[in-house]
């Protein structure tokens, strides 16, 4: 301790021997640190985005399906409604909430045009807690009760088939006894989400759904959401032991595109981070390489005075750290300056039909987390300290002799 309380205040002179080449060197430190952040905090913003956004229309943490659904979503893979022991582990405490669905492709016609769309019977009460289309209704209501005969549908898909609020659509759908099975619905209510949601699916009450398909009591699924999500995998593993029989998967398996966008968003970063490093270690290392070739006779003096060679290698590492802390800090406060405008937020603007897509919200929420910042602070710091090993050992290498001969 009292040898860096005796290097310290040496090393940061030493740093600005050559104000210069400091401040370059702190720009470049600065510069990278706030390059990763910044992707980091985007390509987060991306990931969830698309997460929530998925999650939240339909999906859920998890769902289970009758046996066969996922590859052929048809009517005849139905199954009945949870019996006891699948009720009661839908019930458990790590489970925030569930609802039952009828969901089944159909075919819509206004006097106009006709879409082929997705059917879903829904439980308007459940449905409030466990998705955002209920919300997201822009204009007449969303569905009251679940034998409400009204039909809720995208905004999109209304502009398509040229119809409004009030007017009456035919539904058609294969029912139960394999007969194509027709019903007149009424629009009671519009809403907005991404273009592929809105083009796609189509609500209904649940029991209007299942009257319509002769299915009963019959069920297409059952969505769940989950307190914390890093009891996923347990919950996952109770349900499938409480019904064996029934296909219970993650959202991770129901939307393989999403969890790609969120591990590619990760290793992005990782990659980013790799590559910005490398930039920051080849001008870290030149600069230092430079300073300890210009200040060989220093070295040599130090040494010939009883300096050991260890204590150099310590103080040209101290000036790395010094140098390099100031520059990450410099830059994490350049990151959260740069964030700070979009804290509720940041339109797409032109980007967002091709953002919605590929499930992506208008709007993306970039933030720096006070965790994040330190873990890839620490990082740079830490490799860039490694880095500056090499001219340490170059300045430790020197011969008093042959150094102040120079």
């Amino acid at each position: 301790m009292h040898l860096l309380a005796l290097l310290l205040p040496l090393s940061w002179r030493n740093l600005w021997r050559n104000p210069r080449r400091t401040l370059i060197t702190l720009a470049v430190v600065a510069i990278g640190t706030w390059s990763v952040l910044i992707f980091a905090a985007l390509f987060n913003a991306l990931a969830t985005g698309s997460r929530d956004t998925t999650l939240r229309l339909l999906t859920g943490h998890g769902q289970l399906h009758a046996a066969g659904y996922l590859e052929d979503p048809s009517v005849s893979h139905s199954m009945a409604r949870p019996g006891p022991a699948l009720r009661r582990a839908l019930d458990a405490q790590p489970v925030a909430g569930w609802v039952e669905r009828v969901r089944v492709p159909g075919i819509v016609q206004s006097e106009y045009r006709t879409r082929s769309v997705t059917l879903v019977g829904v439980v308007p009460q459940g449905e409030r807690a466990l998705s955002d289309v209920p919300r997201e209704v822009i204009a007449g209501r969303y569905l009251a009760d679940p034998a409400d005969p009204g039909v809720v549908m995208g905004r999109d898909l209304a502009e398509r088939l040229k119809t409004r609020i009030g007017k009456r659509v035919i539904l058609m759908v294969q029912a139960a006894d394999g007969h194509l099975a027709e019903s007149g619905l009424t629009i009671v209510g519009l809403y907005a989400a991404g273009k592929p949601a809105e083009d796609e699916f189509l609500f209904t009450g649940l029991g209007t759904a299942q009257s319509l398909l002769g299915l009963g009591e019959r069920l297409s699924e059952i969505s769940f959401l989950v307190r914390d999500e890093a009891a996923l995998t347990e919950v996952v593993a109770e349900l499938r032991r409480a019904a064996p029989g029934l296909d219970v998967a993650p959202w991770m398996e129901l939307a393989p595109l999403v969890y790609t966008i969120e591990t590619f968003g990760r290793y992005y970063t990782i990659v980013w981070l790799l590559v910005m490093f490398t930039l920051m270690a080849i001008g870290l290392v030149n600069t230092q390489l430079m300073a300890v070739f210009e200040r060989q006779r220093e070295f040599g003096l130090l040494q010939a005075l009883g300096m050991r060679p260890r204590q150099i290698v310590l103080q040209v590492v101290l000036e790395s750290a010094l140098l390099v802390g100031v520059g990450v800090l410099a830059g994490t406060a350049l990151a959260a300056a740069t964030l700070a405008p979009f804290h509720h937020g940041l339109d797409l603007g032109f980007l967002a039909p091709g953002a919605e897509i590929m499930g992506e919200s208008r709007i993306l929420h970039p933030a720096l987390g006070a965790a994040e910042s330190v873990r890839y602070g620490a990082i740079i710091w830490l490799l860039a300290v490694g880095a500056a090993l090499w001219p340490a050992l170059s300045a430790a290498a020197a011969r008093p002799a042959a150094a102040m001969s120079r």
